[in-house]
């Protein structure tokens, strides 16, 4: 079910609440606001990330053509396109600097919710962690369902509902809910789901055929890994499969990043093998017409790591971790590739280089890496701003606080320098890469003090700033940093310091963006001290936006004296969906053992369909055994709206899903979203892979 999530959750931060049209399959909730901005419509409303003007260029414009500094860069040169012209958004005239862009997109592993409520509150969330997606497990005190209850109650009405709906929403809906909770264990390793999942492959509607293609994928069984391959490739079999003369484009995408899927969980080596080859035989095709594939090929093949390190060297063509990385760097530097699909590389490295490599060869990697990604940032390069973005983000991922190696320091003082040069949206996203890169300093093998002051001092700096959007990035990268280093004994002074600097800004300033990233970041850094001020935000500010955050920051602390006034707003917010949204998401980080009652007693008489997709979400992501009988009469309810029922199909795959994140955050984790495509995220349409619930 795609979009489903797209009418409160995705409008929430532009204010921009019933402007784009609603619709209903599968869908990805993702806190306030949503990961898609909103197609057809670039006017900011009242809400939390409410578009001001801003200094250096919006979505639109041309990157800043200021400054001239080091790298020499001034925002001029070559190849250079304007970042707006290339998405997949929708709207041309859409502000996509806006620092809620960035969280939306990678928030998941930062709100933890599966943690927080089903294992009790326990909180992890480093990037580290954010590959185990483990399945959960059942722990004291919990309410999470269990598995009699998902295999009881979930999975029959769902396969019923599979057998006499016909409506897109609903089923798509089902498609993915069914994956995402998985086959029941059996001796046989026989896989029903796949078996149903593929029979809406050949369906008429585009819609539920590419549904069905990736939700193979998220199911993760090694059966369907030939299927997806033949769909890839668009060869005879995988015409078949479809009942067509050809295998769409859009369909050929989905089954790649249903791939990935299952690159990224297998522990078989022959699969991942398999997978990755098919993969980079499909780039070797070209990019044609479309840059959908080629983009999906490329995110799936950084999700698909070979735990071969090397190839032998009696068999130099075998796919290796080493040949993988080798094979993205040349298409990197590949002038004939297109800058969008380009632009997916430096992500996709980073996720290979991601999880255990002997470290004499990590480190000779490592280095290779980070001498190709600066090559691109020097200015003779001419490099595209999509490019230089990807760079940016790539960075955060491979940087280390240690000045006393050459290379380190010229990839961090890099890092830093981008911050000033260049287009506007490198340096917001340099901000954030710094501040992850400052977060990891506690597991760094060789931390320096001397390397975290350096990125503390220089997130601090632009915090201070009194114009434009810089200050909300800075005050959201300071939450990201301090998020990392609550669990390092000797960060306490430096975490308070983080702590002190974002809570004056937050009690000074009157701009709703700043205003909502301070009080995201406050509670990424756990101030309880802001507590008061996020509270009487919450009470005071007129507009959804600036209160949903107030109510997130709140929860994301864990501030458990404000329980009784989020419940309050939850329970005063029927009529008020994205308000209610976020409030629910808040009583669910603080542990409220009672909000899923209270979201199930507001659904049973809710009659408009924003509040029933705002009531539904909520309770698919509270996520307690107390959410499933509601969401199962809604979804058997044929009085209901398709829509309506979509969106309880749709949660209850959140409430049953085996993982503890959700499937696309792998995708949108450290996404460069300025590079995007129809298939991997559409406003428009909300019909993209990140659209999905």
């Amino acid at each position: 079910m795609k979009s489903l999530a797209l009418l409160p959750m995705i409008l929430f931060p532009l204010g921009l609440f019933g402007a784009a049209p609603l619709h209903a399959h599968g869908g990805q909730y993702r806190g306030p606001g949503d990961t898609v901005p909103p197609g057809g419509t670039g006017t900011p409303g009242p809400g939390g990330v409410g578009a001001p003007s801003v200094p250096g260029g919006t979505g639109t414009s041309s990157p800043s053509t200021g400054g001239s500094g080091p790298l020499g860069r001034g925002g001029t040169g070559g190849v250079n396109a304007p970042s707006g012209s290339s998405t997949g958004f929708g709207d041309p005239g859409l502000d996509l600097t806006q620092w809620s862009f960035w969280w939306e997109f990678n928030k998941d592993a930062y709100l933890n919710l599966k943690d927080r409520i089903v294992d009790s509150g326990t909180i992890t969330g480093s990037d580290g962690w954010f590959l185990g997606l483990g399945e959960k497990s059942q722990t004291r005190d919990s309410l999470a369902p269990t598995d009699e209850q998902i295999r009881s109650l979930v999975v029959p009405t769902l396969l019923a509902a599979l057998e006499h709906e016909t409506n897109n929403d609903i089923v798509t809906g089902c498609l993915i809910a069914l994956a995402k909770i998985g086959d029941a264990p059996s001796e046989s390793q026989a896989s029903p789901f796949a078996e149903r999942i593929a029979a809406f492959l050949p369906d008429k509607n585009q819609e539920i055929s590419e549904t069905a293609a990736v939700a193979l994928g998220i199911l993760g069984q090694p059966a369907a890994i030939k299927p997806l391959c033949e769909l890839l490739k668009d060869s005879v079999e995988g015409r078949r499969l479809v009942a067509r003369h050809e295998v769409p484009v859009r369909t050929r995408a989905f089954a790649a990043y249903g791939l990935g899927q299952i690159g990224a969980r297998t522990a078989d080596e022959a699969r991942r093998l398999e997978i990755a080859q098919a993969l980079h035989a499909q780039l070797e095709q070209g990019e044609g017409s479309s840059r959908d594939l080629p983009v999906a090929c490329l995110i799936a093949f950084g999700l698909t790591p070979l735990a071969t390190i090397e190839s032998p060297a009696e068999a130099p063509q075998e796919f290796s971790r080493s040949t993988q990385i080798e094979y993205l760097l040349a298409f990197l530097a590949d002038p004939a590739r297109h800058r969008l699909v380009r632009a997916h590389v430096p992500g996709a490295i980073a996720h290979l280089l991601d999880g255990e490599l002997p470290d004499e060869l990590r480190t000779r990697l490592r280095s290779r890496i980070l001498q190709s990604l600066l090559e691109r940032v020097d200015p003779r390069a001419k490099e595209a701003y999509e490019v230089l973005q990807s760079v940016a983000l790539a960075l955060g991922q491979l940087a280390t606080t240690d000045l006393h190696d050459p290379l380190e320091r010229r990839t961090l003082e890099t890092l830093v320098e981008l911050t000033r040069e260049g287009d506007t949206q490198t340096r917001y996203f340099a901000l954030i890469g710094l501040a992850q890169v400052g977060a990891r300093w506690p597991s760094e093998e060789r931390a320096s003090e001397e390397g975290l002051e350096l990125i503390t001092r220089t997130l601090l700096r632009n915090l201070g700033e009194s114009k434009g959007v810089m200050p909300s990035w800075a005050a959201l990268a300071c939450g990201v940093l301090g998020h990392g280093l609550a669990s390092s004994p000797q960060a306490v002074n430096r975490i308070a310091a983080l702590q002190s600097a974002v809570r004056a800004v937050l009690e000074e300033t009157r701009s709703p963006e700043r205003l909502g990233a301070c009080m995201v970041a406050a509670g990424l850094l756990g101030d309880l001290d802001a507590s008061d001020e996020l509270l009487r935000r919450l009470a005071t500010q007129k507009d959804d936006g600036s209160r949903g955050y107030a109510a997130l920051g709140l929860g994301l602390m864990d501030a458990r004296e404000a329980l009784g006034e989020v419940q309050t707003v939850v329970a005063e917010s029927k009529y008020r969906p994205d308000l209610l949204k976020q409030a629910a998401i808040a009583l669910g980080l603080m542990g409220d053992k009672k909000a899923a009652e209270l979201l199930a007693s507001q659904l049973a008489t809710a009659q408009g369909l924003a509040t029933q997709a705002s009531l539904s979400s909520a309770l698919g992501f509270i996520g307690d055994r107390r959410s499933i009988d509601p969401l199962v009469a809604m979804l058997k309810d044929t009085d209901l709206t398709a829509r309506a029922r979509g969106f309880a199909a749709a949660a209850l795959g959140i409430v049953g899903d085996r993982s503890r994140l959700p499937w696309n955050s792998l995708i949108s984790r450290n996404l460069n979203y300025r590079a995007s495509t129809s298939t991997l995220t559409d406003a428009g349409t909300g019909t993209g892979i990140l659209d999905l619930l």
